[in-house]
């Protein structure tokens, strides 16, 4: 019962129904390439960086599911290159956010109490820090379109 209710939280982070606000799509839905490349505040990420920095942590929590050890990510890892399409992008942001709802969904509740790929943490800790992240960045892609 509970990794349906992650797996909801996690949807809801993405997709929409979210109790705080819009969620990461609702909030990329027309932005344009430019848009998402521009950096309205100087000492902050752009759109476009934010979306991959999401993507490749929700890709980590995934992969760790899968089995995989935990690694925290950093540098290029953890804030990708702009390398590709705006639209292969959120094509990939959409991509593996489904994929780690539907791999929340099928775990078993034991599992959560487990050491989430060999971290400090358990799966239940990681899954929802990976909603709170979602979150915060949601927050600052906001405020960006805003400054835009």
């Amino acid at each position: 019962m509970e990794t349906k209710r992650l797996a909801s939280q996690l949807r809801r982070s993405y997709e929409g129904q979210a109790w705080h606000g819009p969620c990461l799509r609702e909030l990329l839905d027309g932005v344009t390439s430019e848009q998402a490349a521009a950096k309205p505040v100087s000492s902050a990420h752009s759109i476009w960086e934010l979306v991959q920095h999401v993507a490749a942590w929700e890709q980590e929590a995934l992969a760790v599911i899968e089995g995989e050890k935990y690694e925290t990510l950093a540098g290029e890892k953890d804030w990708p290159p702009v390398l590709e399409t705006w639209q292969a992008t959120l094509d990939g942001l959409g991509s593996v956010s489904h994929a780690l709802v539907a791999a929340i969904r099928a775990m078993p509740e034991e599992k959560l109490n487990e050491s989430a790929g060999g971290a400090e943490y358990n799966f239940y800790f990681m899954l929802h820090g990976v909603v709170q992240h979602n979150l915060y960045h949601a927050g600052q892609i906001a405020m960006l379109k805003r400054a835009l």
